[in-house]
């Protein structure tokens, strides 16, 4: 056929058009067919990515909760330093950990400032009750500095706790006293070792957390994390974000305290024969966590600053999280899912 008579015939050049566009799309479909398989239904690119981006915002699998500012330790380089002395009433702290358990959180982790401080622990313990005995959780967790930590607490709240995390910067008094992890001459070491004993009589799974910096970042660690011997060991490169310990508006300089990415790793290999070490660059920290203050509202630190969302309990987890700037990619690469309930981890206490 001449291309001059399909011109002249508009019917003839309607169902060319067709016909090609026919042929496309089949093409195109069997595309997709052989790349997702028979049984996988085909949603163009977009549709798939806006997809799974809703279903990562919707599941808070582990939650961080500062519920309080107030700390008794000055560490230079805190990154969640006491602005308000706020804390919510129980009942509303309960009723947004029921939102977020609704919403699918398996994990929640109780931080501060210094979570024993408030009511002297008695606000924390029924809150990791509450968790656990209520709604189930698979794992309750605490980050404490321990010098508020007390026998009777254990003895009352250990059943419901699955682990404990206890900060711990260097194994020199002198050193965590220029941190600024202490209390006056109160021996931070003493404390550690003792909460280790009291985590292993009441089956408590017992962790360290280490902030690498200027201060302690020649130091070799391996010999007393191996002595301590707990179940992980996160190490953290000093991070600083704008308002907390960086920056005009912020009550810590942490800039003093700042390592290069070089340091960091030259740690990291000084305790790689430490097979507990868990490592957190700050590139990793910056956007795998879920971090929720004492507003119950969604940190987002994407930009070295924490940006709030409204609070959960105003709008709900779902509406709330998609300004968490959380990627769940991160969270999964920096191995923020484990064997996280103690009944799991099969210990011998």
């Amino acid at each position: 056929m001449q291309v001059s008579s399909v011109f002249a015939s508009p019917k003839l050049l309607l169902q060319l058009c067709i016909s090609t566009l026919h042929c496309i799309l089949g093409v195109f479909s069997k595309v997709c067919y052989w790349r997702r398989g028979a049984a996988s239904p085909v949603l163009p690119a977009d549709s798939k990515l806006d997809q799974s981006k809703a279903q990562q915002a919707m599941t808070p699998t582990s939650v961080n909760y500062h519920f309080t500012r107030k700390c008794n330790y000055k560490c230079g380089f805190c990154f969640h330093t006491a602005k308000t002395s706020f804390v919510l009433p129980l009942d509303e702290a309960k009723r947004g950990l029921r939102l977020l358990q609704e919403s699918g959180m398996e994990k929640i982790n109780f931080s501060g400032g210094e979570p024993f401080l408030h009511d002297k622990g008695e606000f924390l313990g029924k809150l990791v009750q509450f968790c656990k005995q209520d709604l189930q959780l698979p794992s309750v967790s605490i980050v404490s500095n321990g010098s508020m930590i007390k026998e009777k607490w254990f003895q009352k709240y250990g059943d419901y706790l699955d682990i404990l995390a206890i900060s711990c910067d260097s194994f020199d008094e002198a050193t965590n006293q220029l941190i600024g992890r202490a209390q006056g001459r109160k021996s931070h070491l003493d404390n550690l070792y003792k909460i280790r004993d009291w985590c292993r009589q009441y089956k408590v799974a017992f962790k360290i957390n280490s902030v690498i910096n200027t201060f302690n970042v020649d130091e070799d660690m391996a010999d007393n994390i191996i002595q301590l011997d707990p179940v992980r060991w996160k190490v953290f490169q000093c991070l600083l974000i704008d308002g907390e310990n960086a920056g005009e508006q912020a009550l810590r300089e942490a800039e003093r305290f700042v390592i290069s990415e070089k340091q960091f790793q030259e740690f990291l290999d000084r305790h790689s024969s430490v097979s507990c070490l868990v490592p957190e660059s700050n590139e990793k920290m910056r956007n795998s966590y879920l971090i929720l203050d004492e507003y119950m509202r969604f940190l987002d630190c994407r930009e070295g600053r924490k940006d709030p969302s409204k609070s959960i309990l105003d709008v709900g987890v779902k509406e709330a999280i998609s300004f968490s700037g959380f990627d769940e990619k991160m969270f999964l690469m920096r191995g923020g899912k484990y064997v996280w309930s103690k009944a799991d981890m099969k210990l011998e206490w």
